[in-house]
């Protein structure tokens, strides 16, 4: 049984990660599918709890154990980890109150079935690794550095990672270690990469907005070696920003890609027309915040891709 890879340089003179049993919600994501692959190619165990099974284990090619109930896991059934990464796209329909209604499901709702599970079991797994997102800190000034510590904002993305958060904090009260990770924008074959490349291919690449609002990223590889270092690493517990060192305002982004397509960045989108076409979901493109991954730093976490310029050029 093959010990899962390293995946940061700092791993190297680590012990590989033993195989575990591990019980993973929205593993046919972006993120979920790269991180249920690097597991099974670890010889790990991996249920996943999925809508479609049929889906995941064609994706998958029959090597992960699928339930579409958590009533369908025996009581005495252990599970070294629980990785939670479920939660409906917020890039998509206007956020109407139906709409935020869904994502909010999509989340806490998941987060409670999970928390009833495991209220239930009588083996509990060890660690549960949490997915959340900077945007709890809600729509901040350019130039007003966050860390961990920093409050949460205001609007629906923060009200969402608020009660996101606060749901799966339950599992600590049941003596599971839990580790948060509020993720960036995470840059890889899918997810938000694509939609902010393709108007570049076609020369339509360009500002939104003043173009100063900050994109705090990250690299999927990184993502997948904080998960790693979160399921190896038994002092990690709490809230982890997982951003690269360095943010960059989106006029910034805009020119990194465009050179290294080699392609014109001239366009501009008024910030007034995306709110009037995006409604609050406007957001997402023309605010932003520059976060810091002050925890992992202080952990010694080393990133694979700190910058932007080798990160794109790694992807595109």
């Amino acid at each position: 049984m093959a010990p899962l890879p390293h995946l940061n340089p700092s791993d190297a003179g680590k012990p590989p990660l033993a195989a575990q049993a591990i019980l993973v919600t929205g593993g046919t994501g972006f993120i979920g599918q790269a991180l249920v692959q690097l597991l099974l190619e670890g010889g790990h165990s991996v249920t996943l709890w999925v809508r479609n099974p049929l889906k995941a284990t064609a994706m998958f090619q029959g090597r992960v154990r699928c339930v579409t109930a958590l009533a369908q896991l025996h009581a005495d059934e252990p599970f070294d980890a629980v990785i939670n990464l479920a939660g409906t796209p917020v890039v998509g329909p206007r956020w109407t109150a139906k709409r935020q209604a869904t994502l909010l499901a999509s989340r806490v709702g998941v987060t409670q079935g999970l928390l009833a599970w495991l209220a239930r079991t009588t083996v509990r797994p060890a660690t549960w690794i949490q997915a959340s997102a900077i945007g709890y800190y809600g729509v901040r000034p350019p130039e007003e550095w966050l860390d961990e510590t920093s409050a949460c904002g205001g609007g629906f993305m923060s009200e969402l990672c608020v009660q996101w958060e606060a749901a799966a904090a339950q599992a600590s009260a049941l003596g599971v270690r839990q580790v948060t990770l509020r993720l960036g924008v995470v840059l890889g074959a899918g997810g938000a990469l694509p939609p902010l490349v393709m108007p570049h291919r076609f020369g339509l690449g360009g500002r939104m907005g003043d173009g100063r609002q900050v994109i705090s990223w990250v690299h999927l590889d990184d993502v997948l070696g904080v998960i790693t270092e979160s399921l190896r690493n038994d002092t990690m517990a709490g809230v982890y920003n997982t951003v690269a060192p360095e943010a960059v305002s989106q006029g910034e982004f805009a020119r990194t890609v465009g050179a290294l397509l080699h392609r014109p960045v001239w366009l501009h989108l008024p910030a007034a027309l995306l709110r009037l076409l995006l409604g609050e979901m406007a957001e997402l493109f023309v605010d932003g915040q520059r976060v810091r991954p002050a925890r992992l730093i202080t952990l010694g976490f080393v990133f694979q891709h700190p910058q932007l310029r080798g990160a794109l050029n790694d992807l595109l």
